[in-house]
């Protein structure tokens, strides 16, 4: 008789475990941190807004058996990732999982997209944020970790990062969201490098590709063609919801997952199977 114990009581174990996910006070990663912490851990959020996460850490702390704490932080820049690292370090001298949510997008006309706004800082949120906060925390992530019980981090990317429609619901009509998408892409290869670079100190790296889920990325979107707008393009006939989320999150940092590392989880209900009708004209 196997002696393997094959229970999802065991398989998705992340009881104990040191979390931190960044954007945690709402939307996507708050639907993360709160499946973390009803599932036993102890997660730290963080995000720029203290009255934010002040809010959602009271809320998630009324769920046992897990707990929450937060940081302010604003991992927009370097310095801005290196200050959330140093004050993580100040309380943690291990960490177990790691999750880069934090992102932002802008929405702008074709010729008339800005630099700094458009540009720059939606670069440096969604792409250079992830390369900074899991380098300057490899160390803490490595601490506990072995082959059997590797390191985690998930890094929260898009479908838009594999389409190329820049204009749609998401975005006011005549404009477009083509950094957004494009730095989408870069963070789906980003989590590829990263894998392969820390693989061998056993850190599993990967990436979950949400489609549409109410957040205040898609608040815009949500207002311009309602709830049933979204449910009737989707294959599912319903948009994301958080049990979504946290299901796929919760594999990705449980024993069940301790041999995947380097891919890329699309979750969208298979949206990007569909023909997308261009809903505007680029006018040069």
């Amino acid at each position: 008789m196997s002696k393997l114990d094959l229970s999802t009581s065991s398989l998705y174990n992340i009881r104990g475990k040191i979390a931190l996910v960044t954007g945690g006070s709402s939307g996507i990663g708050k639907m993360i941190a709160e499946g973390f912490v009803q599932n036993g851990a102890k997660v730290y959020i963080a995000a720029r807004k203290e009255a934010q996460l002040k809010a959602t850490t009271e809320e998630l702390n009324k769920i046992a058996p897990g707990s929450v704490q937060y940081i302010v932080a604003n991992v927009g820049s370097k310095a801005g990732c290196d200050a959330l690292i140093a004050e993580l370090k100040k309380r943690e001298s291990k960490l177990h999982i790691l999750v880069n949510n934090s992102g932002i997008t802008w929405g702008a006309p074709f010729v008339d997209f800005p630099e700094a706004k458009g540009w720059d800082n939606v670069m440096a949120v969604n792409v250079k944020s992830i390369f900074y906060m899991t380098a300057g925390l490899a160390d803490l992530l490595e601490q506990d970790a072995t082959a059997a019980d590797p390191g985690r981090v998930i890094n929260i990317s898009s479908v838009a990062g594999i389409s190329a429609q820049a204009e749609g619901e998401l975005s006011a009509p005549g404009s477009g969201v083509w950094s957004y998408n494009t730095s989408k892409a870069a963070a789906n290869h980003l989590t590829s490098q990263l894998s392969l670079t820390l693989v061998r100190r056993h850190i599993n790296v990967n990436a979950i590709l949400p489609g549409v889920f109410p957040s205040k990325m898609t608040a815009f979107g949500f207002q311009q063609v309602g709830s049933e707008g979204f449910e009737a393009k989707q294959p599912t006939g319903r948009y994301g919801h958080p049990e979504d989320m946290a299901g796929v999150a919760l594999f990705l940092v449980s024993p069940a997952s301790t041999h995947v590392t380097g891919v890329h989880i699309p979750l969208d209900g298979g949206a990007r199977f569909l023909p997308q009708a261009v809903t505007g004209q680029v006018k040069l």
